[in-house]
């Protein structure tokens, strides 16, 4: 019969795993077994007879299996993928990108004919074992993937005829060991040209963020000549063919989207756009955190995705700037999810003047928005702030707002919400509570080494400064304006990427080292510049002055004043890699005085525990 599946089709797959437009393969025709979704895409098992072998279909496929024309058990012809090996797993996934429906269901999985080694005798398969009664009688005619391609593009555009011979992968699909590779990405955020200045030289650089059809996202950075080469040609929105790029293991401290990997692009590079052809709108993928779980992410470098009911909407304000004397118009809303918490999240520009207006004009339906990369601040306790990045969809088709809102109407409006700031003191931030909350000792961190794997935690701790590292780096140089920390700039002065400008001075931060210890032994602790200022009662800048006025002598006379005085500590303790290696890192959150009152009080209470126990 002509609705047959290919033989051998999966052997032909796993011998040609990335096979270029020209490749002169036979048709590749496989049944779909076990096929069910996975997120916005489908995963199923492609099965020739003899064989099966795990597969994906790329999302823009998605609508072929929800409309019903790709069905379990049926039949595809596949004409464009990739194999991607899984090292974890040791085996091969099949990314299908590209294909066309043959047949609708069989009957029942289906099964080659076999021959016998023994007796050379071929023995076929019951009719029910086959699956070759189809149950719509409908005739395909087959035809070669070539001749596909011919038809579909024999009366377009060059530009289009050679856009249809890419071969497209997702970004999901790329790793550091693969060799050529073509993606169709779009720009939805790029990065000023920064120059700097270390041992190795000086240069330039900038990054840019870039978005598949899928919604998978990766940043790309290019230095000196690429840098030159294609800053003006990245432009935000537009969507663009790159291949001849590298890809390496993202670092974690510096990434600002999730993916493992990032992309580093040359002055031999290709980037083309994607002009006069069939654009596409990223899917935007979200990785929502509870409101009542903001905490750790105070002050820090990651960004969050946050879902939520809204429940204010204030009027658009002026805010002037202080790094440019620039005004900008603000926004804010207030959100609340299932925690029972709110928060107040701030949009800014034109998120404030055309989201931040449709939010107003429907605030008395309490809309849902779900709204990514979000910076989390300290302000009130708790707060957050869209960026240039972010993303706010209303009202969105999503499970996670579904289920919201069905808490929301059933009993979320008649419960009382609190903000998630609220009784939160200035030593609360990033994730603290109270000095006596969680208290353990030292051994209890540093004998536990999988503390912080997945996400910082935090402790109160008791303990007495040891020792002050002298010859340590102690401060470093910090704008003036927003405390970044700055580079010296050509000529004179010192230029704030975050502010972009140059001053002419700047002030010095505290990140300073300490060692502390308790009953139970010592640990080092990293503290920055408030913490460290109360340890050691005066600013970075004061010391500096110390240190070149007085001597080295005063200076580490200052550093001793401050050993052995005990001290309230609320840490946060977090895994980070070091030459491959895992290490954990303690670090100062906040700190206090022992109040001797409140300490004699806490340690009753913790005797009594101890005798109801017993």
């Amino acid at each position: 019969m002509a609705k047959m599946v290919s033989p051998d089709a999966i052997s032909t797959i796993l011998a040609n795993p990335s096979p270029d437009s020209s490749s002169d393969l036979p048709e590749i025709i496989v049944q779909v077994v076990d096929l069910k979704p996975t997120g916005n895409r489908y995963m199923f098992s492609a099965n020739d007879g003899k064989m099966k072998i795990k597969g994906i279909l790329q999302s823009s496929l998605s609508s072929e299996v929800i409309s019903g024309s790709i069905q379990n058990l049926g039949l595809i012809r596949i004409i464009d993928y990739t194999l991607n090996d899984i090292p974890t797993k040791n085996e091969k996934y099949l990314i299908v990108t590209k294909c066309e429906v043959v047949s609708p269901a069989l009957e029942v999985e289906y099964k080659a004919e076999v021959k016998s080694e023994d007796t050379g005798i071929v023995l076929k398969p019951r009719q029910e074992e086959t699956g070759i009664v189809l149950k719509p009688k409908q005739e395909y005619q087959t035809k070669s993937a070539a001749q596909i391609v011919h038809e579909q593009s024999g009366n377009m555009a060059p530009t289009a005829r050679m856009a249809m011979t890419r071969r497209i992968q997702p970004l999901v699909s790329l790793n550091p060991y693969q060799g050529n590779w073509t993606i169709k990405v779009r720009v939805t955020s790029k990065g000023n040209m920064r120059t700097y200045k270390n041992a190795r030289g000086e240069g330039c650089v900038f990054n840019v963020e870039l978005t598949d059809e899928d919604g998978t996202q990766i940043q790309a950075t290019m230095f000196n000549e690429a840098a030159k080469k294609f800053f003006d040609k990245f432009e935000l929105g537009k969507v663009y063919y790159i291949s001849k790029g590298t890809l390496r293991v993202a670092n974690k401290q510096f990434k600002t989207v999730q993916n493992d990997y990032e992309m580093n692009l040359n002055e031999n590079s290709q980037v083309e756009e994607a002009s006069n052809e069939e654009a596409f709108i990223p899917e935007i993928k979200f990785n929502f955190v509870p409101i009542d779980e903001l905490g750790p992410y105070v002050n820090g470098r990651e960004l969050v995705d946050v879902i939520g009911v809204v429940q204010s909407v204030s009027p658009t304000m002026s805010i002037r700037r202080k790094s440019n004397n620039e005004t900008v118009p603000k926004r804010d809303i207030t959100i609340a999810d299932e925690t029972k918490k709110t928060v107040v999240v701030s949009l800014w520009n034109d998120l404030a003047t055309h989201v931040g207006q449709e939010l107003l004009d429907m605030a008395d339906k309490s809309p849902v928005v779900a709204i990514k990369s979000l910076k989390v601040g300290d302000f009130q306790g708790v707060s957050l702030s869209a960026l240039s990045k972010s993303n706010i969809v209303v009202n969105p088709d999503l499970p996670e707002a579904k289920k919201l809102r069905s808490w929301y109407d059933s009993e979320g409006k008649e419960t009382s919400l609190a903000s998630i700031g609220s009784g939160m003191s200035p030593s609360a931030k990033s994730g603290a509570r109270s000095m006596y909350t969680d208290r353990v000792s030292l051994l209890h961190i540093t004998s536990n080494l999988s503390l912080g794997e997945e996400k910082p935690v935090f402790f109160s701790l008791k303990a007495y400064i040891s020792f002050i590292k002298p010859d340590q780096t102690m401060w470093y140089r910090a704008c003036k304006t927003c405390n970044k920390k700055v580079t010296e700039a050509f000529g004179s002065g010192y230029w704030c990427e975050g502010c972009q400008k140059n001053d002419a001075e700047c002030s010095l931060r505290y990140i300073m080292a300490l060692k502390v210890s308790d009953a139970s032994g010592e640990a080092w602790l990293s503290t920055f510049n408030d913490q460290a200022e109360k340890i050691l009662g005066c600013s970075a800048d004061e010391l500096d002055k110390l240190k070149s006025e007085e001597g080295e002598t005063a200076y580490q006379m200052k550093l001793k004043e401050a050993t052995w005085v005990p001290h309230l500590f609320r840490v946060s303790v977090a895994q980070q890699e070091y030459n491959n290696e895992k290490r954990q890192r303690i670090t100062v959150r906040a700190i206090a005085p022992v109040d001797y009152a409140a300490e004699s009080k806490y340690l009753l209470e913790e005797m009594s525990k101890m005798n109801i126990a017993m």
